[in-house]
């Protein structure tokens, strides 16, 4: 008795030695469970549409210029950024911040809204993880505000439970007290991720959007007066504008943590921000974005799609079939 391959090859002799091979390729790119798995897979244009219309329900009912775009940056940059490349520990696989410690920790304070936010997407398109899905509300946030288009592919993965998560919170801290310290302290969890200089830079520049809140992070204010459009106004403010440190707020003495303003005292700056025009080599990136826009653009959707990728093993493409 013929096997399957060569009873498909002698149907299809007649058609020429390229249909054949072809056509038997055909039948061998996938198996019946991979085929299942392709016929079941997230259509990403399609989920894509669902943040975006989310985002933009959302901002009208605001109907105050802020929306969940900068919420939605920062749950797919603290998703990932607790990664190691030391050990290989932490990263965007497993939706972790589903769960303690991590949904615990104060540098997550606040994400609670936007994961919550997120639910009747996941209702929607169940097929998605809920780690693809955060980390691709941040693209589509991104995306929708007018920034670079950001390479995603999907196949993280979902954990049952927190227990894989860092034992400590790595995620950066806005000020540790000295220039020097703070200055150190940006490189030292960018360089634990193996992200250089440039890169440290463009993936700050995120700050362009969203905003602080006294009930989350203790800061308060925006970084520019466009909070919902991805642009580089948050180099060129951080270049041109005076920085002061904040003194009061709403006419009563400031009570929070140390943070920086504007002339207006309407936009802030952390001190984490402030060691970018503080430090030579950041500060050169800081002018070169503040020149050219397009080439931050560049930079940041290669810096946040490495980001995005980090700590995840991505299924390998190939054939199932073996000929020995």
């Amino acid at each position: 008795m013929l096997n399957a391959a060569a009873r498909f090859g002698s149907r299809h002799a007649n058609a020429g030695p390229a249909a054949a091979t072809g056509a038997l390729l055909a039948l061998y790119s996938l198996s019946p469970a991979a085929a299942e798995a392709k016929a079941e897979a997230p259509s990403v244009s399609a989920v894509k549409k669902s943040i975006a219309d989310l985002i933009e329900d959302d901002a009208e009912r605001r109907g105050d210029g802020t929306s969940l775009t900068g919420t939605f940056v920062r749950l797919a940059w603290h998703a990932s950024g607790t990664y190691s490349k030391a050990d290989g520990c932490g990263g965007s696989n497993g939706g972790l911040m589903r769960f303690d410690p991590e949904a615990s920790w104060g540098a997550n304070a606040g994400l609670g809204v936007a994961r919550k936010a997120l639910e009747p997407v996941k209702a929607k398109h169940p097929e998605i993880s809920y780690a693809d899905l955060y980390t691709l509300s941040g693209v589509v946030a991104v995306e929708e505000a007018g920034g670079p288009k950001i390479p995603f592919r999907l196949g993280r993965t979902d954990a049952d439970s927190g227990e894989s998560s860092p034992k400590v919170c790595g995620l950066p801290d806005a000020d540790k007290g000295s220039r020097k310290g703070t200055t150190q302290h940006v490189r030292d969890v960018f360089y634990r991720m193996g992200f250089n200089d440039r890169e440290i830079v463009a993936l700050l520049g995120a700050h362009a959007l969203g905003r602080c809140h006294t009930d989350r992070s203790g800061y308060w204010g925006p970084w520019t007066f466009a909070e919902t459009t991805f642009s580089n106004e948050y180099f060129r403010l951080l270049v041109e504008e005076r920085w002061s440190p904040k003194m009061t707020h709403n006419g009563k003495p400031w009570e929070g943590p140390d943070q920086f303003e504007d002339s207006t005292g309407k936009l802030m700056m952390l001190p984490s921000d402030m060691v970018l025009i503080q430090d030579p080599e950041f500060k050169k990136v800081v002018e070169l974005y503040v020149r050219d826009e397009d080439a931050f653009f560049k930079d940041f959707a290669s810096a946040f799609s490495k980001l995005l990728e980090l700590g995840v093993s991505f299924p390998a493409t190939k054939a199932w079939y073996k000929f020995w």
